[in-house]
């Protein structure tokens, strides 16, 4: 990427044309007199201002809001005895990539943390060409067929007339569309569950929906589906978190990789692959080409296979991020098509879109999407033509250029299909009589929650369902769900005034504790503590405490009445980053409560008593300095879990660090 990158500014640089030419004044336009009209023949404003009229795209229809960083991917080990994808053949083999996070249904202006299907998306700059990897927050999708696509997308989107709501389900289109699609309630639990609300994209993790297969050298295909396992852990946020953050920083995600990746704690994920032999196709009580079906953990094991790295940020947001392009057609030889029938679709919508969107056929000429590896076609023109084609034969077959560029073997690397068997009718039918089974993995999905997790779920289809307006379309979801948890759809009734299921839930009682958050990694680091002081705190006792946090890679920032300094009883100065006035407690995982003796000692306490109450209610963890015991006491009414006092403890650092990696205490009072 080295060669595009321009810089503009600095010691010597004059302003030019596009066209190369010097500017002698960017100031004001060419007139008839001093006060007169503005004339045609001022090239330079009517080039300027054309120019920024055009500087907007047509926005992606999904996916609008998203965010780009760069990286690597380190192979753990050789998957040659099942692809000879180039980049998974050796362990140690690096791979550059690009990698974006995006949101399916608000604009490129709504939020970051809105209740919302979320990509995770992975272009592999490979030496056999480009492989994009397309992920989502959730293993499975809302439909089971591409022909769907337009419709959950329509019915997701803000309603046609009134343009509103933006990037949210909560409305009558969506859960009309739920009930009358069932293949949608498995993803849809996924979506009302604590993953539709990661905490970071860095503590979220990936799959790429579809099936997959991999070939290798003998021409042996395995069915592969793939998993992006944060290591961090699986971490959520509360619904009124996220509805509060997307108001006070709806830039709160890609703040927070930005800040990671700035202070080197960058953000890493394995690679995981669960392989079916082509034999073994028909053996489970599941379609392995059923998109809205998961494939359990504890059934097909997930083998991890390599790291992907996240470490450098872009550097111009449109050209490289906005610009991206993603296609899951984009295959390298080792890893090729099933008949997934959604799999089947997306294979030509994401590029038929891009072609639209980006306004011209030569997407993989823009820097980011270009690959590393050479490439000679017969390609020719279109907007936006970079590439100077320097040669007067364009076409194939040839004689006059020796009929190149040239075809390559497969055994030699070329790309090639994997030569299946097909057979049948022409049909519209449905690949297996198990695709019409809607509620089995949904209700494992609910077997595997937590007691806490379930009743989140409960909260979210509440909140979500409280928003519709039809009466009937509410009792129709609760009917509908009763088919999951016939308590969850009691519960739901009761509060959103319809009367209760006269169904019941499918009898499955297996569950697979891979699903359950309460079974992921914890960590201190990269976890953010507000710091609550200010002037008179005891210097010594600080000093050690944050310089503890540094050391286990805990974020902090420093939250006062007034930015600059403040300073402590020993002359200890601390430099302040933000005041009550411009941050929020949402926006901390944990609070270090100091206090001090401010000037105005009323609104200081009470700035103080709101951030330690808003954490306290959100379970999150409280460590209080000696001189911070006034802002939080016991009582009958709580039992302070999660709340860590300096005050007669030697070991107050580790045991705040550990109260911080445990992240929630939901046994709270």
């Amino acid at each position: 990427m080295d060669q595009y990158r321009e810089h503009n500014t600095g010691p010597g640089e004059k302003m030019t044309d596009d066209a190369g030419f010097k500017i002698s004044n960017d100031r004001w336009s060419l007139k008839a007199g001093r006060r007169g009209p503005l004339l045609f023949q001022d090239s330079h404003f009517y080039r300027k201002q054309s120019r920024f009229s055009r500087e907007r795209i047509p926005e992606k229809v999904v996916h609008a809001r998203g965010f780009g960083v760069y990286g690597d991917f380190e192979t753990y080990k050789s998957m040659k005895h099942v692809t000879r994808a180039h980049f998974l053949q050796e362990a140690g083999r690096k791979t550059p990539v690009f990698t974006r996070f995006s949101n399916f249904i608000g604009s490129s202006g709504s939020k970051d943390t809105a209740v919302d299907i979320r990509g995770f998306a992975t272009k592999f700059y490979t030496q056999d060409g480009n492989y994009d990897n397309l992920a989502l927050q959730f293993p499975v999708f809302i439909l089971a067929d591409a022909m769907k696509f337009m419709d959950v997308t329509h019915a997701a989107k803000p309603n046609p007339k009134t343009h509103i709501p933006q990037a949210t389900v909560a409305h009558d289109s969506f859960w009309d569309y739920v009930v009358s699609n069932p293949e949608s309630a498995h993803m849809v639990m996924w979506l009302m569950s604590m993953r539709g609300r990661p905490r970071s994209w860095r503590m979220m993790a990936g799959w790429p929906i579809n099936t997959f297969r991999f070939i290798n050298d003998h021409g042996k295909s395995t069915f592969v589906r793939f998993k992006w396992i944060p290591k961090l852990g699986v971490h959520s946020l509360l619904l009124d978190e996220a509805n509060i953050i997307g108001g006070v920083d709806p830039d709160f995600h890609r703040r927070d990789i930005i800040e990671a990746i700035e202070k080197g704690a960058y953000p890493e994920y394995e690679l995981g692959v669960q392989l079916i032999d082509e034999e073994d196709e028909h053996k489970y009580d599941f379609d392995v080409l059923d998109d809205t079906k998961l494939w359990p953990e504890e059934v097909i094991p997930v083998e991890t296979i390599g790291k992907l790295t996240l470490n450098r940020l872009v550097d111009n947001f449109f050209a490289e991020e906005e610009q991206s392009s993603f296609d899951p057609a984009s295959l390298v030889p080792g890893i090729n098509f099933t008949n997934d029938p959604v799999l089947q679709g997306r294979a030509f919508a994401y590029r038929d879109t891009d072609y639209h969107r980006l306004g011209t056929g030569n997407i993989n000429e823009i820097p980011v999407n270009k690959p590393i590896s050479e490439t000679n076609y017969n390609n020719r023109d279109g907007f936006s033509k970079y590439r100077i084609d320097v040669d007067s034969v364009d076409y194939h077959k040839n004689t006059l250029a020796g009929n190149t560029p040239a075809e390559t073997p497969p055994e030699e690397g070329g790309y090639a299909h994997y030569p299946q068997q097909v057979d049948g009718h022409v049909t519209r039918d449905r690949p297996s009589e198990s695709f019409y089974d809607h509620f089995s993995q949904a209700r494992l999905f609910w077997n595997s929650l937590s007691i806490v997790e379930k009743q989140d779920l409960t909260d979210t289809f509440n909140y979500h369902l409280g928003y519709v307006k039809s009466k009937p379309i509410r009792q129709l979801n609760v009917e509908m769900w009763a088919n999951v948890d016939y308590e969850m759809a009691c519960t739901i009734a009761d509060n959103i005034g319809v009367e209760r299921p006269k169904g019941t839930n499918v009898q499955v009682s297996k569950s697979s504790p891979a699903i359950s958050q309460a079974n992921t990694p914890h960590y201190a680091a990269t976890q953010k503590v507000g710091v609550l002081i200010d002037n008179g705190f005891n210097g010594e006792e600080v000093r050690n405490t944050l310089d503890y946090l540094h050391q286990c890679g805990v974020f902090i920032e420093i939250v006062s009445e007034k930015l600059g300094t403040v300073t402590g009883s020993d002359g200890t100065k601390v430099d302040v980053h933000e005041t009550f006035k411009t941050t929020y407690p949402v926006l901390y995982d944990s609070l270090y409560v100091v206090g001090g003796r401010p000037d105005n000692e009323a609104k200081f306490t009470q700035s103080m008593l709101e951030f330690v109450n808003e954490a306290y209610k959100r379970y999150k963890p409280i460590g209080v300095a000696t001189t911070g015991d006034n802002f939080i006491h016991s009582s009958q009414a709580n039992n302070l879990a999660g709340v860590v006092f300096t005050a007669n403890n030697p070991n107050f650092g580790d045991d705040f660090v550990k109260a911080i990696a445990k992240q929630r205490f939901w046994n709270r009072t």
